[in-house]
């Protein structure tokens, strides 16, 4: 029995409490530990009880309000996308639908939190794929705001909450403008004012650093929001991809003592070598879909850049930052397959969209595998999931919620496809 047959009106059931759920005979993926080939997952309550060989074990299907049976299929955790704009904007050409950058320069002080949509049709595609935690992240300015990490599915924003304020986002000053696309290609040139942008961000963080130790003093709404970053738990996102400027950040991560750092892009990260190493600054790897940076560079270094990170020993991660990214993270997984076919193995490829992305946003306790106490939050595909002639999901669990496998866009092509009789080859 295919796993997506088991509709017994729960595959709808989004906001409902969690149930008691059983996934069976499926290859299970767990990310840390052996795969399963035929495994029995027990989730209830929202988290994972259980994991056995199918094989070895048996079951009473009146414990369980659903069954689900995987055969021939695989099992994944959630994967992960971060540095996304997905839930801040439903169609790019319309301004109104756009809600990620705010007017300003420093705005740590603005959350994507209460501006995610939780009821997207954009995030229901990119659900379907497997992809079932985002960071939303804001964009513009010198510090763009505060990202929040939310659930793929709720009836609001505040049922959507994962993570809340987990971090700021800070552009670093370019070291170069101008460029074009690969129509129209143009010269870059040099950013003749970047260390007086520079020092413009140091002047924000030493009154930031100031207020945030001060035991008495005026409250600023910016400066609240820096604290966490400075003296506590926040991340600090630096978005950069240039050796020049990874290297002025080492260095200003330093001088400030910040204690969660992550560095967003990091194109020329391998070629930092051990100072980047003992930096112990975690990637969030940029688009490996796209042309290299530079002419000189080799035309698939973006592909390489995964495997170079991780013969260095450097925590990474995937995410999909770029032109339509909302849409497009839904290839999500299919960028982890890419890597894998330029140096990771599938153990690797695996990782980079789940419990890396989970361990540098600080959520690891939780998501990111399959592991017994873990949220049941984990979806059933056909075939290997890195694939995409493979990737067909079937079943979706949201921390012990089942949603629906078919997104708005499969609904219309079996609505048309049955009106006109039209024939495939399925």
């Amino acid at each position: 029995m295919k796993a997506n047959l088991i509709l017994i009106g729960l595959l709808f059931s989004l906001g409902l409490s969690a149930q008691r759920i059983l996934i069976i005979n499926g290859h299970l993926h767990p990310i840390v530990g052996q795969e399963i080939t035929s495994s029995i997952l027990e989730m209830v309550d929202g988290k994972i009880t259980g994991i056995k060989n199918a094989l070895s074990s048996t079951y009473n299907v009146n414990d369980w309000d659903t069954i689900i049976d995987a055969s021939g299929q695989h099992i994944y955790p959630g994967f992960v996308a971060p540095n996304s704009t997905l839930g801040l904007t439903e169609i790019d050409a319309i301004r109104a639908t756009k809600d990620y950058n705010e007017v300003g320069v420093f705005n740590p002080h603005v959350r994507t939190q209460i501006a995610f949509n939780a009821e997207s049709k954009v995030v229901e595609t990119i659900k379907t794929n497997g992809v079932l935690l985002v960071q939303s992240t804001p964009r513009g300015g010198v510090i763009s705001g505060t990202s929040s990490v939310m659930f793929m599915g709720g009836w609001n924003w505040e049922d959507a909450t994962l993570k809340p304020n987990d971090g700021i986002h800070v552009n670093w000053p370019s070291i170069a403008y101008g460029g074009g696309w690969w129509a129209e290609p143009a010269p870059k040139y040099k950013n003749e004012q970047y260390n007086k942008q520079l020092n413009e961000l140091k002047q924000f963080f030493i009154l930031a650093q100031t207020y945030s130790r001060a035991k008495t003093v005026e409250f600023d709404q910016r400066l609240e929001a820096m604290k966490a970053c400075l003296i506590g738990t926040g991340r600090v996102y630096f978005h950069a991809n240039d050796a020049q400027q990874i290297s002025d950040l080492i260095s200003f991560v330093q001088e400030f003592q910040i204690p969660y750092p992550v560095l967003v892009g990091g194109d020329d990260a391998y070629l930092l070598g051990q100072r980047f190493v003992d930096a112990d600054i975690p990637v969030m790897i940029r688009r490996l879909h796209r042309l290299p940076e530079y002419d000189e560079d080799p035309i698939d270094l973006p592909y390489r850049l995964p495997a170079l990170l991780a013969k260095m020993g450097v925590l990474f991660c995937l995410q999909n930052d770029g032109d339509m990214q909302a849409m497009n993270t839904r290839n999500l997984p299919f960028l982890a397959g890419t890597a894998m076919a330029y140096g990771l193995n599938e153990a690797q490829a695996l990782q980079a969209i789940t419990i890396n992305p989970c361990k540098i946003l600080g959520i690891d306790q939780d998501f990111g595998s399959i592991e017994v106490g873990k949220s049941a939050t984990v979806f059933v595909s056909k075939g290997p999931a890195l694939d995409m002639k493979t990737n067909e999901v079937t079943a979706i669990v949201i921390n012990g919620i089942p949603h629906s496998p078919v997104n708005f866009q499969e609904s219309l092509y079996l609505k048309y496809k049955k009106k006109y009789q039209a024939s495939t080859t399925d």
